[in-house]
């Protein structure tokens, strides 16, 4: 939904998704303009189904500054972009966008988040991973695991040339991909009791699970790997980080 009464006196920024009933970045940019007393400047949320949507937000809005790209935008928004760097060209998905003169510059900050929040907890045995999806959020999770040398293999429901499907997770795989990856919704408030269809009888003290999803702070994925061992981690310490990142380019 558009919203037209917003303060045109003020830098306006964004997220871009749909459905946005969870948006993290409104709820942390309206908290973090207050703590840090700036004035000038207010966050609001568009979702949008449709993608085309965009360029009645962009002429509407001309105080738009810049905003972040949630699902299912983050490959789609690609053609909207005047340019972008060579990380999104390369990874095909865009999470932040700036508005400067008139031209929308795409980049991706999911990938320093990803990065820094992930490698916390890896240890010298995490050699190989699942990824869980194969959306935007799943091209920026594969760009870091590139850059790491760890191998990946895609997880899909249905069978395709390049990913498994859950049906095909057997022992052996599970015993050899030991950190598992969800980029997918899964999970998230209020539908907290869906899971990945994995086989977490499977999963042992060697595995580390990383949910992108940071709400419920501990999602079924998650609760079902700590109840075999494994370590664990949610999204929220990635979108705090990539929301600053966001900041900081918007900014520039």
């Amino acid at each position: 939904m558009v919203n037209n009464t917003i303060d045109e006196s003020k830098r306006l920024f964004a997220i871009i998704g749909f459905p946005l009933t969870h948006s993290f970045s409104e709820r942390y940019f309206t908290d973090k303009f207050i703590r840090e007393g700036i004035t000038d400047a207010l966050f609001n949320s568009f979702s949008i189904e449709d993608i085309d949507s965009l360029h009645h937000i962009v002429a509407t809005h001309t105080n738009l500054h810049g905003f972040a790209i949630t699902i299912p935008h983050k490959k789609n928004v690609l053609a909207f972009l005047n340019e972008a760097t060579t990380d999104v060209q390369q990874m095909g998905a865009s999470n932040c966008v700036r508005i400067k003169d008139g031209k929308l510059s795409g980049f991706n900050t999911d990938v320093v988040g990803f990065e820094q929040s992930f490698i916390k907890k890896l240890q010298a045995h995490h050699r190989k991973a699942l990824i869980l999806g194969s959306g935007g959020a799943a091209a920026a999770v594969e760009f870091v695991l590139k850059k790491l040398g760890i191998v990946y293999q895609f997880v899909s429901r249905k069978k395709g040339a390049d990913n498994l499907t859950y049906s095909e997770l057997t022992p052996e795989v599970m015993e050899d991909y030991t950190v598992i990856i969800n980029t997918t919704p899964l999970g998230t408030f209020p539908k907290i009791d869906d899971a990945a269809a994995i086989p977490y009888t499977l999963l042992t003290d060697k595995h580390y699970l990383f949910d992108l999803v940071y709400n419920p702070a501990e999602t079924k994925f998650l609760r079902l790997g700590k109840e075999q061992g494994a370590a664990t981690e949610n999204g929220y310490e990635m979108l705090v980080i990539q929301a600053e990142e966001n900041w900081k380019i918007w900014n520039s």
